[in-house]
């Protein structure tokens, strides 16, 4: 039976978020690493080709908490500093988030994880921004096995964990606090609670996994080393042709230049290092799928999972920080010979770095921060066995997070208002997806926009503009001949590129993008 806006029952909605994923790093999506339960998601439903990000991880979020394009939402950048009209860091009173919506609409609302879109004042906080049940952390997590120094947990509106190099489990004393496990065993603790009421419920899992740094259970690692030793080049060329076999990839499109080293003029050593740092990466979101898969399996176990929405993508591409490092954070002095000894140290302790982030965007260009398909092209899954036509079927229209909050309230019949608390609310950017989800096209009429840090794009039906930062030249592809981003045309579509770029600068000004804090020295009157 299909689903429709006059059904009685409302489904369940189940949004889960990676964090610094790439966009060939599952299975369902060519890549190598073991994601049977994200898989099986997916043969159940549809995957989208053209879903995108924000960019980064606290624009992102609030662009999927608020159906705004992170300006308007006053995290068009990070949330340690205020920066202005569009860059305040935390979001203002002018959105309201997907809980405020539900809860409004008679769902219990609830979030496990990272929230990082404000912390520094109590009204920014989940429990006072439409969330029943929270338990996580406010600001970036940066650990998986410690609570680091300004970051405590959270549960609901109080601290349970200040900072601590050895956490404890509360929910399972015996086990160690590991984040991607503790932040799903609250996420079914909250899922046993809704399941005691008779209201629909809203469940949104931010993990914070894989983003650096490379921790992982010993175990999960041994599952991975020695997979990497062929290099970046494998597992480029073999990610490219499994995405041309499922049908995720045009085979007239090419595999641009790998951004890294040839792999055979590395030592013995480094291969080895690079290997092992490769494997806990992996090790980190195989342990994230087994996760989902806990939390699908209790979705079956209370009845649920069949009228349950269920989504899964990524906050941006993979990380290639720090980009002056070729091979990740401190990749000299942490090696595999004194793992032991690094192996809990978090922060800025390790990363995979810029060679191997080029291996999980496969097959795009850049990185998280730009606005190239590698830093804004995600995976998206979506579950929902009771309404979804055409199961394991690709939805080939673009998308974007801002999207998710109209899809939520279509589902859920709520209501987005145009006024909130007594503030007036601006309306919402995106469209519903369930015409995608049900195999029909999406009536978007306007372009999708980026900015962040400068790089910004647009895209218009099958084109593309694209800039690398102030200063950066204009460049212009047909993403339906040319997704992989290799053939620039802006010479011979001056005309095009023109216009574009001036719709790209009206939209900056009207969303808070427009002028910068940094202050670049220019605009779209450089296409001249």
């Amino acid at each position: 039976m299909g689903w429709s806006a006059q059904d009685n029952e409302r489904p369940n909605i189940v949004l889960i978020m990676a964090d610094d994923m790439g966009f060939s790093d599952i299975g369902c999506y060519g890549g190598e690493i073991r994601t049977p339960n994200i898989d099986r998601l997916a043969s159940g439903g549809v995957r989208f080709s053209r879903f995108y990000n924000a960019a980064r991880c606290c624009p992102t979020r609030a662009s999927v908490l608020t159906g705004l394009y992170p300006h308007q939402a006053d995290v068009g950048h990070m949330v340690y500093r205020d920066r202005g009209e569009g860059y305040h860091g935390h979001l203002n009173q002018q959105c309201v988030t997907l809980g405020e919506v539900l809860q409004t609409a008679g769902y219990r609302t609830m979030m496990t994880g990272k929230w990082h879109v404000g912390h520094q004042n109590e009204s920014v906080w989940p429990a006072n921004r439409g969330f029943d049940r929270f338990y996580g952390i406010h600001k970036h997590i940066d650990s998986y096995w410690k609570v680091l120094r300004g970051c405590p947990v959270y549960k609901d509106g109080k601290v349970v964990i200040p900072p601590t190099a050895n956490p404890e489990n509360e929910l399972h004393p015996d086990q160690p606090w590991y984040t991607t496990d503790v932040f799903t065993d609250y996420g079914l603790k909250f899922l046993d609670e809704a399941a005691q009421q008779d209201d629909p419920f809203f469940l949104y899992v931010a993990y914070n996994s894989p983003h650096w740094p490379l921790e992982a259970p010993d175990e999960d690692i041994e599952r991975y080393l020695g997979k990497y030793t062929g290099g970046w080049d494998d597992v480029r060329r073999g990610r490219f042709e499994r995405m041309r076999e499922m049908g995720l990839l045009s085979k007239h499109w090419g595999l641009p230049a790998a951004d890294a080293p040839d792999w055979d003029s590395l030592s013995k050593d480094t291969r080895q290092n690079l290997d092992f740092r490769r494997a806990i990466y992996a090790a980190q979101i195989d342990r994230m799928d087994r996760n989902i898969g806990r939390l699908v399996d209790r979705l079956k176990k209370h009845g649920m999972l069949d009228n349950t929405l269920l989504l899964f993508w990524s906050d941006n591409g993979c990380s290639a920080e720090p980009e002056r490092n070729m091979f990740g954070y401190r990749f000299d002095k942490n090696r595999k010979s004194n793992f032991q000894e690094w192996r809990k140290d978090s922060g800025r302790s390790s990363s995979q770095g810029r060679a191997w982030a080029n291996a999980s965007n496969t097959p795009f260009l850049k990185y998280k921060k730009w606005t190239h398909e590698g830093g804004i092209a995600t995976p998206l899954v979506a579950h929902w066995p009771r309404a979804l036509n055409g199961y394991g079927q690709w939805v080939r229209d673009p998308a974007h997070v801002i999207d998710i909050m109209a899809t939520c309230v279509d589902v859920a019949n709520a209501d987005y208002p145009e006024r909130y608390k007594g503030h007036d609310i601006q309306p919402m950017e995106g469209v519903s997806l369930v015409p995608a989800l049900q195999g029909k096209a999406l009536d978007r009429g306007r372009p999708i926009f980026w900015e962040h840090e400068g790089n910004w794009a647009i895209l218009d039906g099958k084109w593309k503009l694209v800039s690398d930062g102030p200063g950066g030249e204009w460049e212009f592809y047909d993403m339906e001949a040319d997704r992989t981003e290799t053939n620039n045309l802006a010479d011979k579509h001056p005309d095009r590129v023109r216009k574009m770029a001036a719709r790209w600068e009206s939209w900056a000004r009207d969303r808070n993008v427009l002028p910068w804090p940094w202050k670049p020295k220019w605009g779209a009157g450089r296409s001249e």
